[in-house]
């Protein structure tokens, strides 16, 4: 979506703001982690939107912003949890959540730069070209990752192998 001067703030947020919050979704698997994200992102656009409507995706740029705010909230949150895991008595459980999609539980166990090439690619329906510009780096670059992203959750999310000639091999 080009955005112009004239075209108005609200209505680049009314056509944005789902697919934003999809995004930080995607890359958080907390919805409202995700509006938070989304908001602050489009925070950001409205105090400099008389610079951030003349980008010729400006659209691109929040998504960026959203992603950059997500990848920081992820490692706070790893932090968080590695310090409760140390701290934690050894006989006590942590409680998995039961509201996780398995797949996208593990796109967030991803790095970041794959999982963030995954969500812009396979969720927001990007192109090679557009995740690359988003993420500032090389298309080869997004290939790759998504090559390594889907190696990753192929392995992952493969089912056991139920065939006894091959019990005890790696997938």
């Amino acid at each position: 979506m080009r955005v112009i001067a004239g075209d108005g703030f609200e209505a680049f947020f009314r056509a944005e703001h789902a697919r934003v919050v999809a995004l930080g979704m995607a890359m958080t698997g907390d919805r409202e982690l995700a509006k938070e994200l989304a908001q602050e992102a489009f925070l950001r656009a409205f105090r400099d939107w008389e610079r951030v409507s003349v980008y010729e995706r400006p659209a691109q740029w929040v998504r960026r912003v959203a992603i950059n705010l997500a990848m920081d909230s992820h490692r706070r949150r790893r932090s968080a949890r590695q310090a409760i895991e140390r701290l934690r008595p050894a006989d006590v459980a942590l409680v998995p959540d039961p509201f996780a999609d398995d797949w996208w539980a593990a796109v967030r166990d991803l790095p970041d730069r794959q999982r963030a090439a995954v969500a812009l690619h396979y969720l927001d329906d990007l192109s090679i070209a557009d995740v690359a510009q988003i993420l500032g780096i090389a298309a080869g670059t997004v290939k790759a990752s998504l090559a390594h992203a889907r190696a990753s959750l192929a392995a992952r999310l493969a089912p056991p192998s139920t065939d006894p000639d091959r019990q005890g091999e790696p997938r």
